[in-house]
């Protein structure tokens, strides 16, 4: 039966449409994140507890930019650190395979994710609309999956690495939660993929008309504000690891003012394209 023009759809027919784009997307998560569940070893052991072993990739590039500049007493230069991550409830490893194998899935699964997005607004969207975002899913892919990386290997060892390292005191022993250590990784990682497709969301903004590049440049002393303060949350509190946070955001905000500028350039071409043809 094929589907129903998009203008001659109904509120209920729309939810109906989007009702299915989400069950393929929980089906697609569902089986990304059981092919992750199988794969417990690889996830924990050396995905998951990769950033709380000294000899992570990051710490040891930190230890040789530190002797490089001449600081010696650093603690990305450690042999381990000095905590233990343990589970202090019955089903609480088991919840950890659970949830982690499903935060997997998703970030698996995000690219068709996308695409079952894209499948639901697309049609509402006109011919040459659809045509010059024919790379939506690509892009904004890639973005996300840079984020991921980035909140992995930069945003988690830098916290990790301060707050593993922190003690107030030689008597009180760190002994963190495996749920803790968990949403530690999974909060950083996640939300950079996401702060990642900034670019993506001002693209969209600026095509239904409620960003202009004047007001990003208006307005970006407060988004460099926001900025530092969202570095300062997310991160230790030390200048050197929030400026390391900050600089690829406000990259991403400079490129997305770029990318707003080339949306409003294409409509008023388009408009004075349409104003000669009439």
């Amino acid at each position: 039966m094929a589907k129903p023009n998009v203008n001659e759809m109904s509120f209920l027919d729309h939810l109906e449409d989007l009702r299915w784009h989400l069950i393929r997307i929980c089906i697609a998560i569902v089986l990304c994140g059981t092919v992750a569940f199988l794969f417990k070893s690889f996830i924990f052991d050396v995905i998951l507890f990769g950033p709380s072993r000294m000899t992570f990739p990051t710490y040891k590039s930190l230890c040789s930019m530190a002797q490089l500049v001449g600081v010696e007493d650093t603690t990305f230069c450690g042999e381990e650190f000095p905590f233990d991550i343990q589970s202090r409830t019955m089903a609480g490893q088991f919840s950890a395979h659970i949830w982690t194998s499903i935060y997997a899935g998703f970030i698996i699964a995000f690219p068709y994710v996308m695409y079952q997005l894209w499948k639901f607004i697309s049609p509402g969207m006109k011919s040459n609309e659809r045509k010059n975002s024919r790379g939506f899913i690509i892009v904004s892919s890639l973005l996300f999956f840079i984020g991921v990386l980035f909140g992995y290997y930069i945003i988690t060892p830098l916290s990790i690495n301060f707050l593993g390292s922190y003690m107030v005191s030689e008597q009180v022993e760190n002994n963190f939660d495996l749920s803790s250590y968990i949403g530690l990784l999974r909060a950083s990682v996640i939300a950079s993929g996401f702060i990642f497709e900034l670019p993506i969301v001002i693209y969209f903004l600026t095509k239904v008309g409620l960003v202009t590049p004047e007001f990003l440049r208006k307005y970006r002393k407060f988004a460099l504000v926001i900025v530092l303060i969202f570095a300062a949350i997310i991160t230790p509190p030390d200048v050197a690891s929030q400026v390391i946070v900050a600089i690829p955001i406000l990259i991403l905000y400079e490129v997305s003012i770029y990318i707003s500028k080339f949306v409003i350039k294409a409509q008023e071409r388009k408009t004075k394209k349409n104003v000669r043809v009439s």
